[in-house]
């Protein structure tokens, strides 16, 4: 279990093709000449865009919108004809397709039929998920699917230490779900999904660090990523989850003791560049970061996504980036280059 997978490199960069490589180069550029100018300069389409299924989570995490049922957005399902529609319209220049944004993705009963009609577009796609229903069935249709990549979400080795951050949770279902998806790959000799548990790291799980690596290489799955955790009020912490291994927190303490994030707020944002994400019902924000859409750049009920794209919202707000980025109530909590990869 690395960071780096031959297997999964080449597949994803089998989905490259002219079209792709050069709008990627036209987003890179773009970026780069917005940093060196200090003026934002946007040229071609987003290379990855995260779809939402669904708001729906069988969960209630105490740092999550949806597991908390504290959204001010209304709770949905995403539509197959929506989806595919969009779909239609970008995938020539689409390298990356993210099936996930809030909830639970396996809750929308059509969530693996959109995820094949991805595949069958030429998109590398990508969903993360908790694993509850990570049935038998389920699994060999998501292998069935084509999809690339399944994220695990797997927060603890014990049952006492999963459920503190992942309440109302199993860990003996996300177990099973695990096992299933790799008993099918083997069994379909499929090189797909490459199967990471993702490790969220918190105070009262860190000391299983070395544990979730030895259950990830007894199961069977590709890879073991540690991340690290977002807290929203984090100078008070009333969850008591900041880790105390550096490492693994967003935050450091300054001189006076406060804690602050380590991110150094510069003014440019690669994400603004080459991503976006699309909720249920079709509101286009900036990032994962927007989780309640307060910062909505369009809507696809009534546009198409390469007119948002360009419109005077996405101007409007990639200037307000490159002017004060600090400013902005979604970046003032960002994580971006703060992602903790570790060999597993």
């Amino acid at each position: 279990m690395t960071y780096f997978n031959l297997n999964d490199s080449l597949n994803f960069l089998s989905k490259l093709t002219i079209r792709r490589s050069w709008n990627a180069f036209k987003v890179l550029l773009s970026y780069q000449l917005t940093k060196l100018l200090s003026k934002p300069i946007q040229w071609g389409y987003p290379m990855s865009i995260s779809f939402e299924p669904t708001t729906s989570c069988n969960l209630r995490c105490p740092e999550c919108p949806s597991g908390l049922r504290q959204f001010s957005r209304p709770t949905g399902m995403l539509k197959q004809d929506f989806f595919s529609k969009t779909i239609d319209e970008i995938y020539k220049e689409l390298m990356y397709l993210i099936f996930y944004f809030q909830g639970e993705p396996y809750l929308n009963p059509n969530f693996l039929d959109m995820v094949k009609y991805a595949h069958d577009k030429g998109i590398y796609t990508a969903t993360s998920t908790n694993a509850h229903y990570m049935t038998d069935a389920n699994a060999k249709k998501t292998i069935e699917s084509g999809l690339d990549r399944l994220i695990i979400s797997i927060d603890g080795t014990t049952q006492e230490v999963y459920q503190q951050y992942r309440r109302g949770g199993k860990l003996e279902k996300v177990i099973e779900g695990a096992k299933n998806i790799v008993k099918w790959k083997k069994e379909m000799n499929s090189k797909t999904p490459f199967i990471i548990f993702q490790f969220l790291v918190v105070r009262h799980n860190e000391h299983q660090i070395e544990d979730v690596k030895k259950l990830g290489k007894e199961i069977g799955v590709d890879q073991v990523r540690f991340k690290t955790a977002q807290v929203y009020d984090y100078e008070n912490d009333p969850n008591n989850l900041i880790p105390t291994i550096e490492k693994y927190s967003r935050y450091k303490k300054d001189r006076k003791g406060n804690a602050t994030i380590k991110n150094g707020m510069a003014n440019h944002c690669w994400r603004l560049w080459q991503a976006n994400v699309i909720t249920w019902d079709g509101k286009v924000v900036p990032c994962c970061f927007d989780k309640d859409a307060t910062h909505q750049l369009g809507d696809l009920t009534n546009q198409g996504f390469k007119d948002i794209w360009h419109n005077k919202q996405y101007k409007q707000f990639r200037s307000a980036i490159t002017k004060g980025r600090k400013n902005i109530d979604i970046c003032a909590n960002c994580s971006e280059g703060l992602r903790v990869w570790e060999k597993g």
